[in-house]
């Protein structure tokens, strides 16, 4: 029932040909023409030497400072492995010197050197017949030993220094 009860109105104009006509020449006022210079331009694009050139110092540039930039990358990793490389022969080092003086210490303890001493040397531990004590509460003393045969150039240097002393 809601066909019959509509009153929608159709403005039919729009389809004749008087109205297409309007519409083309609507059209033809709105395009923008083109000069032939410019389309011929467009079409052979000339290469400008100075850009080029910049352009080719740029990438030059570029292309240099990458591959400084993995050079010294590649430096750094050489002397990281020579660095790694040396820790580790020190820390070998270190190993070997801890075993080596843990074996004269044990070669070489404080009771078997006794006995060496005793047994292949002959020597004893000392008494007290052989110990001999020095006093020292008379104090101390300093004797100046001088030259006898001084020149006269000694004297005047020991004027002198005596002088700013």
């Amino acid at each position: 029932m809601a066909f019959l009860s509509s009153n929608n109105a159709y403005d039919i104009s729009v389809f004749e040909d008087e109205n297409l006509e309007n519409q083309d020449l609507h059209k033809k006022n709105k395009v923008v023409k083109i000069p032939k210079k410019k389309i011929e331009q467009a079409k052979r694009r000339k290469r400008n030497p100075l850009k080029l050139t910049v352009g080719f110092l740029f990438s030059a540039v570029v292309v240099a400072v990458v591959g400084m930039i993995i050079y010294s990358q590649v430096q750094l990793t050489e002397l990281n492995q020579k660095i790694s490389e040396a820790q580790e022969t020190l820390e070998n080092s270190q190993s070997e010197y801890t075993q080596m003086q843990m074996n004269v210490d044990a070669k070489y303890t404080t009771s078997i050197i006794e006995e060496y001493a005793q047994d292949k040397l002959g020597m004893t531990k000392a008494n007290s017949s052989q110990k001999e004590f020095v006093d020292l509460s008379s104090g101390d003393k300093a004797k100046v030993v001088e030259k006898e045969d001084k020149s006269i150039f000694d004297t005047i240097v020991d004027w002198i220094s005596s002088i700013w002393s």
